[in-house]
């Protein structure tokens, strides 16, 4: 049978402190707690309370789940030496937590008049609809006013939007003639150091320094020698972190509270003066296993379990403080036992707060829109501002989709002075396909700048860059290269809204390059039309565009959207369109467009209509639009009379807009040039014959692979043939 751990801690901490002889009683608090340390005597205190609490949260959490209340017990038993972390910073510096950062988390509550701390804490592990962060929806350490942004990751994926962040808070105060005093911190476990985000991460913050490119970012390994169940060798951190060029590493005793709050202190002070990044590992046990369910026994002994709680950081706490004569033995299990009564308390009355009782409530924070906020917020530059970016040569003239989107861009970043534009080759060379070309020659390197090569870098500076302040748009040079940080998308940029109830937000357009019909180029790096990854994701806007014009009017949007309303927005540029010029036959022009006046914009819930057939109807976008409008003038000569509907929208899509035109012809071909199980082709047949089963409905998507290298492309994409055939069949003709 198991032993109950936590029983077993919490009588071994009384037996302990119990047991102290206390020095000579000392009354002088801003003393130094110990010879040849500077941390007074009552800021040891402060520290020791907030460990206390720290570790009475973990075994009340675990007496919550077994009562039928709880839904979370992993916890900081062993790690409590965050607390002095949080001590040796800054209150407003902000914050990236790792799930045992308990410590830090109660120690900041003090440091921070308002915030119920602990309160809030329990009210998250009961999920409860009232804690002020997530709002019932998971256990995060997060507070607004606690400058603590909310984290579930177990994989280090927070580490780059920390970086983006120090990144962006220095970036700011220069533009403001200013100099910032704020450095940016995330704790993180030892396991997940390995995970290729952390390493990126630490790479590209060491890539910074040499580059002289200001990042103020305290990383904290929290390092305690084990991930679950799988050991960490031993001083694998240390060595790691000494090799790291461009950012200096320190090591601190996280059992001794002074030894923890003096290099952290210094590794702090590093950070802020330099603007460099810094390592802190963070030496820690764990106690308790990894979670409540974990049974620790299994992969450790009895002898090796003892043997991490005798090294208990909350023994050698109170001995500090009873040793020095700041606190004596009836003090220090007063402490505890009426923080215990204080906590349950606390506890007891988190289990009858309300709970989240709809599907509306759950999700309200990830699809708040409003059009006209959109609307009415639109990014429009003033005269000045625009004569100053670009010259106005050619202002009338129909020009193909890659310059009106550089046009685009260029408006943006002279109406929003928050605005940024990066990403690989973005800069000078202006992208890979020339979309910002001039951009960083008109408003400098500050605002249009080149990255290193990890969109997972990009993608956590974006991040990073939304909670300083800004208004991000990076580019992903093309769509399979967003595979690899995926999750920086999903785990943390599409999740803030939700796991912090709307409180925070990462509002940023993502360029990305993508799609198909490069004429056989690149093979499938280059050529990629799988987007089941992008459409999975809770709240995302995503935008397909096909004509200049309306990628303009689509990036207009997506930017009051992410700048008003906090959405993360994709909007995904077709390659094989960027430069195309002709429609129908060889210089006919019918696909370049002027440039659209500055109030106009498009709308989520509209379709682009095109004719007004009533024999069959065809949604489509992007490359599908250009080759569906090809055929549809084919089977015109024919006699049929064909309406093409541009979807414009992947997610959500406008369905809504869609079945009028449906029901007026009463077939649809929905036209899907992505694969036919990662596309949208599925959803609109299933959503549009739900509204009404006597729309004749027909889809064509492209072929389940990857695509291939040369002609070998055209026999898995779908080409104008297959349209036409498909359309003659719903027509009733056979091709």
């Amino acid at each position: 049978m198991a032993v109950n751990r936590a029983g077993v801690v919490d009588e071994n901490f009384q037996s302990f402190a119990a047991g102290l002889s206390a020095a000579p009683p000392r009354t002088d608090l801003e003393a130094p707690v110990r010879p040849g340390t500077e941390l007074t005597a009552r800021e040891a205190i402060r520290i020791f309370e907030a460990q206390v609490e720290s570790r009475l949260s973990d075994i009340i959490a675990r007496e919550l789940k077994g009562e039928g209340h709880g839904y979370y017990t992993i916890g900081g038993s062993g790690h409590e030496g965050n607390a002095a972390v949080a001590a040796a910073l800054r209150p407003d510096d902000p914050a990236f937590l790792h799930y045992r950062s308990g410590g830090f988390f109660a120690m900041r509550s003090r440091q921070v008049p308002g915030p119920e701390g602990v309160f809030d804490v329990f009210r998250g592990m009961v999920a409860a609809a009232d804690e002020p962060i997530a709002g019932g929806r998971h256990k995060v350490y997060g507070s607004v006013a606690l400058a603590i942004p909310p984290q579930t990751s177990t994989i280090a994926s927070h580490l780059p939007k920390a970086l983006g962040c120090a990144v962006a808070m220095d970036r700011i105060a220069r533009k403001r003639g200013g100099h910032e005093q704020r450095i940016a911190v995330c704790t993180f476990g030892d396991a997940s150091s390995n995970h290729s985000t952390a390493t990126g991460a630490l790479n590209a913050a060491g890539w910074a320094a040499v580059q002289n490119v200001p990042a103020p970012v305290l990383f904290v390994c929290e390092d305690n020698g084990i991930g679950i169940s799988v050991r960490t060798p031993t001083d694998w951190v240390g060595l790691a972190a000494q090799g790291r060029a461009g950012v200096k590493a320190f090591t601190a005793d996280g059992l001794d509270l002074v030894d923890a709050w003096e290099t952290a202190r210094a590794a702090a002070e590093f950070v802020r003066r330099t603007r460099k990044p810094a390592f802190l590992r963070l030496k820690v046990v764990r106690m308790l296993g990894h979670a409540g369910s974990d049974v620790e026994q299994l992969y450790r002994t009895k002898e090796e379990i003892e043997a991490v709680e005798a090294m208990d950081p909350l023994l050698r706490s109170a001995a500090l403080l009873v040793d020095n004569g700041w606190m004596n033995a009836e003090q220090v299990v007063d402490l505890y036992e009426s923080t215990r009564r204080r906590l349950r308390a606390l506890a007891d009355e988190a289990t009858r707060r309300p709970k989240l009782e709809t599907a509306e409530a759950v999700i309200e924070p990830l699809f708040f829109h409003d059009p006209e906020v959109i609307a009415a917020k639109l990014p429009r530059p003033s005269a000045e501002a625009r004569a100053f970016a670009r010259p106005p040569e050619d202002e009338d003239r129909p020009r193909h989709l890659a310059f009106q989107l550089n046009r685009g861009l260029s408006d943006v970043l002279a109406a929003v002075p928050e605005s940024l534009i990066f990403g690989e080759d973005v800069g000078k060379k202006g992208g890979v396909y020339h979309v910002t070309a001039g951009l960083t020659k008109s408003f400098g390197v500050g605002r249009v700048f080149n990255t290193l090569l990890d969109e997972q870098t990009i993608l956590g500076l974006a991040i990073g860059a939304t909670h300083a302040g800004l208004l991000p748009i990076p580019e992903i040079q093309y769509l399979a290269y967003l595979m690899n940080a995926i999750d920086q998308l999903r785990g943390e940029a599409g999740s803030m809204q939700f796991f912090s109830n709307g409180q925070y937000n990462n509002g940023m357009v993502v360029r990305i390059a993508g799609l198909a019909y490069q004429k056989g180029f690149g093979g499938h790096f280059h050529n990629d039309n799988g987007i089941a990854a992008l459409t999975e994701i809770p709240g995302l806007l995503i935008g397909c565009p096909s004509r200049g014009d309306e990628a303009v009017r689509m990036l207009r949007t997506m930017v009051s959207a992410a700048r008003n309303l906090g959405r993360v927005c994709v909007l995904l540029e077709p390659i094989a369109l960027y430069m195309t010029k002709d429609l129908h036959e060889e210089g006919d022009g019918e696909w370049l467009t002027l440039y659209p006046p500055l109030d106009e914009h498009l709308s989520t819930d509209e379709v682009g209509v095109y004719g007004d057939g009533e024999d069959l109807t065809i949604a489509t976008y992007a490359n599908g639009l250009w080759m569906s409008l090809r055929v549809a003038k084919r089977l015109e000569a024919m006699g049929h009379r064909v309406r093409v509907l541009d979807l414009r929208w992947l997610c959500p899509l406008p369905v809504d807009a869609v079945v009028p035109h449906a029901q007026a012809t009463g077939k649809l071909l929905i036209v899907d040039e992505c694969r036919a199980n990662s596309g949208i082709a599925d959803k609109l047949f299933a959503e549009v014959v739900e509204r009404d089963h006597r729309v004749r409905v027909r889809r064509l998507a492209a072929h389940d692979t990857y695509i291939p290298l040369g002609a070998a492309a055209n026999l898995v994409l779908i080409g104008e043939e297959d349209i036409e055939r498909s359309a003659l069949k719903l027509l009733g003709e056979e091709a």
